[in-house]
């Protein structure tokens, strides 16, 4: 795996902790949350994409896919609490509240689950690469 600059790595911190911090304060019924939520997502993606793998290790090639797929959903978790803070999809009242209101909360816990799995063992099978 490619490692990130120090600069980088003070990002990718950064964008998790804002992460955590606006999710944190949308459970709490903060007005200003998906604010703080989704440039943190911004930002933690973005530096999680520099990380490259040129190896050939196809292990380590499946779980860097799924890393994405949790990127993705990262992105769309910051897009969802930001619709659900105003409506401006244009959706009606039926819709918004099916697939809107507080799916946010699903579509987190999925990246998250995924990402802890996925940044355990890729770590795991560097680990065992290198040995």
């Amino acid at each position: 795996m490619r490692q990130l600059s120090k600069f980088e790595g003070l990002a990718l911190l950064l964008g998790g902790l804002l992460m955590v911090v606006g999710a944190g304060a949308n459970v709490l019924f903060c007005s200003w949350a998906p604010y703080v939520f989704a440039p943190g997502s911004l930002l933690f993606v973005a530096m999680q994409l520099r990380q490259r793998y040129e190896g050939k290790d196809f292990t380590i090639r499946r779980l860097r896919r799924i890393q994405i797929i949790s990127d993705f959903l990262f992105l769309v978790a910051g897009l969802l609490m930001l619709a659900n803070q105003k409506n401006f999809l244009g959706l009606d009242q039926l819709s918004y509240i099916r697939y809107v209101h507080n799916n946010w909360v699903v579509v987190l816990l999925v990246a998250a689950v995924l990402q802890l799995y996925t940044s355990h063992r890729i770590a795991n099978e560097l680990e065992k690469d290198t040995k």
